[in-house]
């Protein structure tokens, strides 16, 4: 069955696109994404093949998301996460393990920003959250984004406690990409609860990257964001 989802993206592939996403998924040597491969694909366009072959056995999902291809991996996720929305107890419980144990292969930021909280942080919400801080302090950049992008889920919920917990595990990350995803949560965080982030901004705003810091304010008032950056050594 994997086969026939190969098929259909290859008949979708666009080599001249597949050129311009080598470089913006920075592919080249010693760049977060080196060796990755592009079809060229639309998102829209996997999105489609995804629903079209929903239903393909857990087997072949994972046969796809161990592929060399970046599409075969996305589209993959695609497909997890809606089997997962849809799953019984015990099957949600065997999708996870599959996430958890193919974290090398969910390598860019695009697959980790569409699945994360779709799948493991849609799992956790009434469960204990160990496994994310244990991935907050993964050397793994992408088992990393994982951790904190797990927590829209909880966020969506007004739960905020676990994003916040680590945004401020990860305020000293030397990836600008860990920079960005840190900032992503507390904005949200913000828009559910503004003194909650106000209280993290107060305390922890001169230790912030400057990048998670920009993230961070950009709902907030033009003079709060002036007071947190001009401020800012």
């Amino acid at each position: 069955m994997s086969s026939l989802v190969k098929s259909d993206l290859q008949e979708a592939a666009d080599p001249l696109r597949a050129e311009k996403l080598q470089g913006f998924f920075k592919t080249g040597k010693g760049e977060y994404g080196e060796g990755d491969i592009f079809l060229g694909v639309r998102v829209p366009e996997q999105r489609k093949i995804a629903k079209k072959h929903r239903d393909i056995p857990l087997e072949d999902v994972l046969d796809l998301l161990q592929s060399s291809i970046h599409e075969h991996r996305l589209t993959s996720l695609f497909i997890l996460s809606d089997q997962f929305n849809k799953a019984d107890e015990q099957k949600k419980e065997e999708i996870v393990k599959i996430y958890l144990e193919n974290t090398e292969f969910i390598n860019n930021w695009d697959l980790v920003d569409s699945s994360a909280h779709k799948i493991l942080g849609a799992w956790l919400l009434d469960k204990p959250r160990d496994v994310l801080y244990k991935l907050a302090r993964s050397e793994s950049l992408w088992e990393r984004r994982i951790s904190l992008i797990s927590t829209f889920s909880f966020i969506n919920r007004d739960d905020l406690t676990d994003a916040v917990a680590l945004a401020k595990v990860m305020m000293n990350d030397e990836h600008d990409l860990i920079h960005k995803a840190s900032g992503w949560v507390l904005r949200e965080v913000g828009k559910k609860n503004i003194d909650t982030l106000i209280s993290f901004l107060d305390e922890y705003y001169l230790e912030m990257p400057r990048t998670m810091l920009r993230y961070s304010i950009e709902k907030l008032s033009e003079d709060q964001r002036r007071h947190y950056l001009s401020t800012k050594r």
